[in-house]
């Protein structure tokens, strides 16, 4: 692959992209989730935008795929077809459906995608249930596999990074604004490549390695993911702060009224100006959500977040040098770098 551009990739190919992954990914993704108890299946249907509660047809599409096109770009990648990587697709979608629905509990988020929260809809107890059964059908499908071995290692230590950044995460939350036990922004790097980036990593790997790819490819596509999830993190961030709620559905500044500590945030603190002072004393007293969005964009913390999301989309393209995936699949995944955060740079 070449030096990225994210002025000129072509956008409308990422659409084109994720629903193709997932017409091939979904019947078999929905075939797994039949075979769990009802009730838990209805709950993980919901989870994945399927059914209302009680098990009606939803109007509602669900999320955007990007894992499971991750693992079928993969397998393409190693020049395997892509039907090669569904298994590990749809795994790799068990286990994000089970860490988001572990994940809104822990944050006492009431709605996703515009609806309520499994936990809201359905309760505390129920929802770290089927968030439990998600993710033993996701080890079930891949130690059916032909790689299963290597394949259940890889999630495995996925998963364990993923728990490492979720921990951190909540750690987060009750260190200071300021001060020598701050929360500096490499820690938050680090946190959103463990929390995001690992299991997008995984995805890509996971996918090259049931296409049959050289130990090179899996790892260079690990690598990848891994700097395409904390550059998705930070224009996450971004759009947490300054979003269109229409498009977020989350209201404006909402990251800063939950007085959540994110890279514009923490790059914004590090800066030594009378900015940064003042933003320090309205995040310490809860100050005007506003006013603290307009003193990180003073002290530069809107644009150093981006800056680090550009470098981390540069360090997708170094990680892939010299390993010569297949064409289409490479260029597959450079409209979805473009879709998911280059937009947003």
């Amino acid at each position: 692959m070449t030096a990225l551009d994210v002025t000129v990739l072509p956008r409308v190919r990422a659409p084109q992209v994720l629903d193709r992954c997932r017409a091939l990914v979904r019947p078999a993704l929905r075939e797994a989730v039949d075979g769990l108890h009802p009730w838990v299946g209805e709950m993980a249907a919901y989870s994945f935008g399927w059914c209302e509660v009680g098990g009606a047809p939803a109007v509602a599409s669900g999320g955007k795929g990007v894992r499971q096109a991750l693992a079928v770009l993969g397998a393409e990648a190693a020049g395997a077809p892509g039907s090669a990587g569904v298994p590990a697709a749809v795994a790799v979608e068990l286990v994000h459906a089970f860490s988001l629905l572990h994940d809104d509990i822990m944050d006492g988020d009431a709605t996703r995608r515009h609806r309520p929260t499994v936990w809201r809809a359905y309760g505390t107890g129920p929802a770290v249930l089927a968030g439990d059964a998600l993710f033993a059908l996701a080890v079930g499908t891949l130690a059916a596999t032909p790689a299963g071995t290597d394949a259940v290692r890889l999630l495995s230590g996925a998963l364990t990074d993923l728990v490492h950044g979720q921990a951190d995460d909540l750690l987060f939350a009750g260190r200071p604004w300021t001060g020598p036990d701050r929360v500096r922004p490499a820690e938050y790097e680090l946190m959103a490549e463990h929390k995001t980036g690992a299991l997008l990593g995984c995805a890509a790997a996971l996918g090259a390695r049931a296409g049959g790819a050289n130990p090179a490819l899996v790892a260079a596509l690990d690598r990848a993911g891994r700097h395409l999830g904390v550059a998705f993190q930070i224009a996450d961030d971004v759009l947490g702060i300054w979003g269109d709620p229409a498009v977020t559905g989350k209201p404006v500044h909402g990251d800063l009224r939950e007085r959540k500590k994110t890279l514009p945030v923490l790059l914004a603190l590090d800066t030594p100006d009378a900015a940064a002072d003042r933003l320090a004393d309205v995040l310490g007293h809860g100050g005007d959500p506003a006013e603290a969005a307009a003193l990180i964009e003073r002290s530069g913390g809107r644009t150093k977040a981006l800056a680090r999301a550009r470098d981390h989309l540069a360090a997708v393209e170094t990680s892939l040098a010299g390993t010569e995936p297949a064409p289409e699949a490479a260029e597959g995944l450079r409209s979805l770098l473009e879709y998911l955060v280059g937009r947003d740079l």
